[in-house]
């Protein structure tokens, strides 16, 4: 007989979820869950319906629409060649996405205007820290209406601050419903890309000019990132967290200061429509978003727990995007919320309170009593609770064992004398006090009784 020495058995490989990647697991799904019935809830009351455009699309449109020397494109997009050799790549963003989708099916020919929301994974291959991840997800929204003919005068630049003010509304509403604390709305206007009139840029144009020539004159002083911005896109040195860099950007010229007067109205209105919906805001002039898409209203929305990258939100309007992409000429505004995020400040904030363990335990002894423990646990389910069922008759103190174990707020007793009585014996095991009560009056009772804040706490293992 030959013996295998120990270390030439092959060791079994333990695989982990790939860096910036990780496993939802419950309770917390529960949470997660919660989230997402909200957003469909609110998101339906404003008159929007669910879009689920497919996880990878060309890396042409997320070149064109994102750009193609923004990070995303140039740096953290996960690409591949499919087999007919044409480029594809897991979507960064999902706007991209929902324009192709409304050019592909021909949404301009629906009633005007058409809201859209998703919910769903993103992925982007940053450095993964709190709150971001390279897979991550995202619930948004977009508004899209084709332009008709006449139309984009100063009475649409009004109804587009509406427009605006009732998706920021429509974010706010869904927030509140979470009770996510401390959050605020900032906002501000980027102004439009106008081709050159009279030989002179302007609006945002006149105003990149300004920066760039502003920017020129400090480039020593920036860090590598700010320095190749100006060149690729001098708007996104205002974004940068650099310490030192605060100083010398609050120096710049700022763009409120560069608007047309159709764009400066245009932001008025957007505020006074705000108001009326008694929405709260701050105005924030740095505030000019990451992508090149977007025009005019921009918005973004904090929340507490979250260090210095607090943003759980950001959106902004995107005139001009479906055009880009080969479409019809098509007015835009979307956001989208970074549910990664959301879930950690409503946890931090002890929002987050989620089902864990079973409403009720059924504790059955006897074989002739497993048929009536098999169907109550279908009444109860049935009713809308959470059930545990033993396969396999337990005695008593273990069962009430396992009830604990499974963090069930009842125990649903059936043995041979309640099988006789036809009166069940339910046990609320928070204070071990016990009931009889007929077949019928168990779902009631155990509706009434249970805690209506669960908690949120994992189940015991």
């Amino acid at each position: 007989m030959e013996w295998t020495e120990v270390s030439q058995v092959p060791q079994k490989k333990r695989f982990q979820a790939i860096k910036g990647t990780r496993d939802l697991l419950p309770p917390e799904t529960e949470l997660w869950n919660r989230v997402e019935t909200t957003a469909r809830e609110v998101f339906g009351t404003f008159g929007f319906g669910e879009i689920r455009p497919p996880i990878f699309e060309p890396t042409e449109l997320f070149a064109r629409a994102v750009g193609g020397d923004t990070d995303i494109v140039s740096k953290e997009m996960y690409s591949f060649e499919d087999r007919d050799d044409t480029s594809v790549s897991l979507r960064p963003e999902a706007t991209a996405s929902v324009c192709r989708a409304y050019i592909e099916h021909n949404m301009h020919a629906w009633t005007q205007p058409v809201k859209l929301y998703y919910i769903g994974p993103m992925f982007r291959r940053e450095r993964p820290q709190k709150g971001r991840y390279r897979q991550f997800y995202q619930i948004g929204a977009e508004v899209l209406e084709t332009l008709q003919q006449g139309q984009g005068g100063p009475k649409d630049l009004a109804k587009d601050a509406a427009v605006d003010a009732e998706v920021i509304e429509m974010v706010r509403t869904f927030f509140a419903r979470l009770e996510l604390q401390s959050v605020q709305l900032e906002i501000n206007s980027i102004g439009h890309s106008a081709p050159v009139v009279d030989g002179k840029s302007v609006c945002r144009r006149a105003y990149v000019e300004k920066l760039k020539a502003a920017l020129i004159e400090v480039k020593d002083q920036l860090g590598e990132d700010s320095q190749r911005r100006i060149d690729t896109n001098p708007l996104r040195v205002l974004d940068s967290k650099l310490e030192h860099e605060q100083p010398i950007i609050e120096r710049l010229p700022r763009i409120s200061d560069h608007l047309c007067d159709d764009c400066r109205k245009n932001f008025m209105e957007v505020k006074r429509q705000l108001d009326l919906r008694g929405v709260p805001y701050k105005e924030n002039w740095r505030l000019v978003r990451g992508l090149d898409y977007y025009m005019r209203t921009t918005f973004e929305i904090t929340a507490r727990g979250l260090g210095s990258q607090n943003a759980v939100c950001g959106g902004g309007r995107y005139d001009g995007l479906v055009e880009l992409l080969g479409g019809q000429a098509t007015k835009g505004i979307g956001f989208a919320i970074g549910e990664d995020r959301l879930i950690l400040s409503l946890q931090e904030a002890k929002k987050g309170g989620v089902a864990a363990g079973r409403d009720v335990y059924v504790a059955w002894m006897g074989e002739k009593a497993q048929e009536t423990a098999i169907k109550a646990a279908q009444a109860l389910r049935e009713a809308g609770l959470r059930v545990e069922l033993p396969p396999v008759e337990l005695k008593f103190g273990k069962a009430l064992g396992q009830a604990d174990k499974v963090g069930a707020k009842f125990a649903l007793i059936l043995g041979e004398d309640e099988l006789a009585s036809g009166q069940w014996t339910v046990k609320t095991l928070a204070d071990g006090t016990q009931e009889k009560m007929a077949a019928g009056e168990v779902v009631e009772f155990v509706k009434r009784k249970r805690p209506e804040k669960r908690n949120s706490g994992r189940v015991k293992q």
